[in-house]
């Protein structure tokens, strides 16, 4: 486990994959970093979370954290997008190990957090505003990091299984150890459920199955140099509603192959003073959809992108370090179906500079610079500064931060033979944070308030008058984001988060001023855990989320919801757990996407061991 005085080559070595103690962060610098440096909003969700919680889809956990909203098309594995702070969906950021997942096939290039479950991830990091210094295009929202475990000291295996409604069966298992040289682990997991109807009154059940699996291996061949490889894969088949026009009962079916691999080599010189990382990333998504199962797949969709990336760490004193690389990326895409196919892909060349410098004590500033060149629309340069200042060794943060962050047009956008523009300019946006953590009684209590403010300019969107895609509108978002954890005893834990995101139309248009779509204004959660001295652990969940609008003209209102769920797991031995949750309590009738239907009060128990 990465701990607060790591060593550099272990620095390094933590990629978004590696970090898993909640003091170390990697997603603002994208290099291991206590909290105590970064100026940066910054949400973890930790092993300990995911499996109190006991969600089944990531996107649940992810909807407790300020600043998150979040709209599913009906059943689990329907299409769902995450928006950070009021940005588009396809403005989020997603890393699965390290590796960049946003899918090049896509509209927007956005990544669908519908088949993304919770199987064998332990660790999400969520950085709020926009950070394309170290992160590229689609950073403007801000950036979902998805870790898997890292692997025991000596051995160490897991496995759960539960039932429930709906025919809903959950397993998974992962085993890990290390020897010598090499540390590694592998675990799968097992989602299938008859599921809901996704479209509002429909009689048909829409089924769902989920097969993931995850590896990894470290060889650590001396002090100064080790190789990782990681991989991930997820196959989805689901059945689902008709979306032409309202959501209406269907026969139609769609399924998803998802390839993550990641291949690094990690090198310590001058005593540690100069690390290195080159890595080779890969993914690839196959979409095929079928408009009755059985049948050969209508129409489809395949992404790839292969990525080289270097990192250079320099620490010439303690109290400085320049962070450097070069990326280079090739995403194409792939289009049958109708009688016609298509292909397309672009190449982008990036190099970037941060200085992380610690001038007095107490005070870390980071500034940096990047810039990226696409073979289409030609370079794209950001900028980002941040800085966190503790005047009593951390108990108390006060941090400020402004970033800069760009998206390129996606393959679709540019090259679509009916709406593509090859003409298009990517998206730009300038993001501002200020705020503050305050721990007391020695972290019995932890708060934490930031203020912001986003303005986006270029957004793509389909211009109606054109019959293509154009740099159209521009976005404003301002909110106030608040956490707060507290441990007023060693067996109860309290947690709540409330977000006011304020995110509007700036086009000048029919439609300016108005809230942009399926972004709820007030979203609060607060979830109390206790355990109890004999093993048993009891919790609740209560997440609210306002009113919102499901369309740009601000016409069709979504009804705001509250959901509450209990939970509770009871030890019976070193090695042995059995526990259960009922989720949506009330029963509660709700929609995050107009005309899907959502899950009512169900029900789900299991039992889990550790070795």
């Amino acid at each position: 486990m990465v701990k607060t005085g790591i060593s550099l080559l272990a620095l390094l070595a933590a990629t978004p994959a590696l970090a898993q103690d909640d003091n170390i962060v990697v997603t603002a610098s994208g290099i291991a970093q206590s909290r105590d440096e970064v100026g940066q909003a910054i949400t973890i969700i930790d092993a300990k979370t995911i499996d109190t919680r006991q969600a089944v889809d990531v996107v649940d956990l992810l909807a407790t954290t300020p600043g998150v909203r979040f709209n599913r098309n009906g059943s689990t594995g329907g299409v769902t997008g995450v928006s950070l702070r009021g940005a588009e969906t396809t403005q989020t950021l997603v890393l699965i190990d390290g590796v960049k997942v946003n899918d090049p096939s896509g509209i927007g290039d956005g990544y669908d957090f519908g088949h993304l479950l919770t199987g064998n991830i332990r660790r999400i990091e969520v950085l709020r505003g926009s950070n394309s210094v170290v992160h590229g295009s689609q950073a403007i929202g801000g950036v979902v990091n998805i870790m898997t475990g890292v692997p025991a000291e000596g051995f160490g295996a897991n496995a759960s299984v539960d039932y429930g409604y709906s025919d809903t069966l959950n397993a998974k298992a992962d085993v890990s150890g290390t020897s010598g040289m090499a540390s590694g682990g592998i675990g799968a997991a097992y989602f299938r459920t008859d599921g809901i109807s996704s479209a509002v009154g429909g009689t048909e059940k829409d089924g769902y199955e989920n097969i993931a699996t995850n590896a990894r291996l470290k060889l650590a061949f001396s002090d100064a140099l080790s190789l990782d490889l990681r991989g991930y894969y997820i196959h989805a088949d689901l059945d689902y509603d008709s979306f032409f026009g309202a959501p209406a009962d269907s026969s139609d079916v769609s399924k998803m192959d998802q390839y993550v691999g990641y291949a690094g080599l990690n090198l310590a010189l001058l005593d540690g003073r100069l690390t290195s990382r080159a890595a080779v990333t890969y993914l690839r998504n196959d979409r095929d959809y079928y408009f009755v199962r059985g049948t050969d797949a209508d129409y489809g969709y395949s992404g790839t992108n292969l990525r080289f990336e270097y990192e250079g760490v320099y620490a010439p004193v303690d109290q400085a370090k320049l962070v450097f690389g070069y990326e280079h990326e090739r995403p194409d895409y792939d289009f049958f179906g109708f009688g016609s196919t298509s292909s397309a892909k672009i190449n982008i060349d990036s190099v970037y500079a941060l200085a992380i410098v610690k001038p007095l004590t107490g005070l870390s500033v980071t500034g940096g610079v990047r810039h990226d060149d696409h073979s289409q629309f030609g370079g794209a340069t950001t900028f980002g500064a941040n800085a966190n200042y503790t005047p009593n060794a951390g108990a108390t943060n006060v941090r400020l931060s402004y970033g800069e962050g760009f998206k390129a047009p996606s393959l679709y956008q540019l090259y679509d033979t009916f709406s593509g523009n090859s003409a298009l300019r990517p998206e730009r946006s300038k993001s501002y944070d200020i705020g503050f953590d305050q721990s007391l009684d020695g972290e019995r209590a932890i708060l934490s308030v930031t203020a912001f403010l986003r303005n986006t300019t270029d957004q793509i969107n389909y211009d109606n008058a054109t019959f293509s895609y154009s740099n159209l509108d521009r976005t404003r978002a301002k909110g106030v984001e608040a956490s707060i954890a507290l441990k007023p005893v060693d067996a109860l834990t309290v947690t709540g988060s409330y977000s006011y995101v304020d995110a509007r139309d700036r086009s000048g248009g029919a439609t300016d001023g108005n809230l942009l779509p399926r972004r709820a204004v007030n979203a609060v959660s607060v979830s109390a855990d206790y355990v109890w001295s004999f093993g048993l652990s009891t919790g609740a969940t209560l997440t609210m989320v306002g009113d919102s609008f499901d369309n740009a003209a601000n016409t069709r209102r979504l009804d705001g919801y509250a959901l509450a769920g209990l939970r509770a797991a009871l030890s019976l031995g070193e090695h042995l757990e059995v526990y259960g949750r009922i989720d949506n309590l009330f029963d509660e009738a709700y929609a995050t996407a107009y005309g899907y239907g959502v899950y009512g009060r169900s029900a789900f128990g299991g039992v889990r061991v550790r070795f």
